[in-house]
């Protein structure tokens, strides 16, 4: 767990390559959108990398589908319970997704959760940070 932790510290968003942002759709290449998926990544990734937009952004959209959406409601609901992020907007719907084994289209549950940064998000954000440094010094005096 501490490598993804540290490997999405150390991620750097560049203007216009988003990580796991979606793909330019109807409503156009969204720089502030995540796609949570349950099998990809870990819980905490998204987490982090959801911290990690709202630092570029004052809100980050977070989407999933189907069973993914259990994970990304617990995204949001870690976010709001450190602090970090308000609940705007939730949006649900149903989309049509390709069946290749059925060859048709099957429907399946969608859920758009907008949060933004809170007040406080800045200052608990540099305390978190520098909680690491101490640690890692602390760390390193043990070596």
């Amino acid at each position: 767990m501490e490598e993804v932790t540290e490997a999405v510290n150390n991620l750097s968003i560049a203007e216009g390559a988003a990580g796991a942002a979606a793909p330019a759709g109807p409503e156009g290449h969204k720089k502030n959108r995540i796609q949570v998926s349950n099998t990809k990544k870990p819980l905490f990734f998204y987490v982090n990398l959801a911290k990690r937009y709202m630092q570029l952004h004052e809100e980050v959209e977070l989407s999933a589908l189907g069973m993914a959406i259990a994970t990304v409601v617990t995204v949001a609901e870690i976010l709001k319970n450190n602090g970090l992020a308000v609940e705007k907007k939730i949006t649900t719907s149903t989309v049509d997704v390709k069946d290749d084994a059925r060859n048709r289209p099957i429907q399946k549950a969608k859920i758009e959760i907008l949060i933004g940064k809170t007040e406080k998000f800045d200052e608990l954000m540099a305390a978190a940070a520098e909680e690491r440094e101490a640690a890692g010094a602390a760390e390193e005096e043990q070596s």
